[in-house]
């Protein structure tokens, strides 16, 4: 029931970004579980007017500071344990990007994303490329690179559901990837407040079949570059 609350995962690296939020989840879930029932257990029993009296425990011995170090322990592992699936999920989204198959350029501004795609030569600096305003469109199962940048201030590209948020930062060019699982049509929000627009500055990612890609891009992009 909980996971439903979770948009649909569609990249490949959506289910380790998830296996992270969820370890974290069942361990914390865990322990505040324990803490409160130690404490409404501890209220209860050593309640005013009870028969069992509490009593000053100084923990200067060694079985008394067991009972707090070993439970340090403990966390510390199970600490150390989100810190490595974390690293791994960081070193798969942030780490070396796979090659490339799609590139796209995305330009943020207040408050729209403009895309820009390769000319039918393949080129993103040509006189020939096409931009179009919050419509990112990628084919299924291939590796899309992105490349950031910012013509204003601070924005922030978040698809929920490819798990995909990466800030853009004016005056740098940032590079992110992806690669979907299914097609379909997905939300892009602006997850850094932008200013006054914030609130409108959405698009989409429209997800093809290979065969529906093909036909989008020569309908849309080749034709229009041949014509410039």
């Amino acid at each position: 029931m909980i996971a439903s609350l979770f948009p649909q995962s569609v990249s490949t690296f959506g289910g380790e970004i998830d296996h992270v939020f969820w370890m974290i989840f069942y361990i914390v879930g865990f322990f505040f579980i324990v803490a409160e029932a130690l404490l409404v257990y501890f209220a209860i029993r050593y309640r005013r007017g009870a028969q069992t009296r509490a009593f000053y425990n100084r923990g200067n011995t060694r079985r008394e500071a067991a009972w707090v170090l070993v439970p340090a322990l403990i966390v510390l592992c199970f600490d150390l344990g989100i810190d490595s699936a974390g690293h791994r999920a960081w070193q798969l989204v942030k780490g070396t990007p796979p090659p490339s198959q799609v590139e796209v350029k995305v330009t943020a501004k207040q408050f729209n994303w403009n895309f820009t795609y390769p000319d039918a030569a393949g080129k993103l600096d040509s006189s020939n490329n096409v931009t179009l305003e919050n419509e990112l469109h990628v084919p299924v199962g291939k590796v899309v690179r992105l490349t950031l940048s910012s013509e204003d201030v601070i924005h922030s590209f978040w698809v929920p559901n490819l798990r995909l948020k990466q800030d853009v930062v004016p005056g740098r060019k940032i590079i992110a990837w992806f690669e979907a699982t299914k097609p379909g049509r997905y939300e892009i929000a602006c997850s850094e407040l932008c200013g006054f627009g914030h609130y409108s500055m959405r698009g989409e990612v429209i997800v093809h079949t290979p065969d529906d890609y093909g036909k989008w891009r020569a309908e849309n992009l080749d034709n229009k570059s041949a014509s410039n």
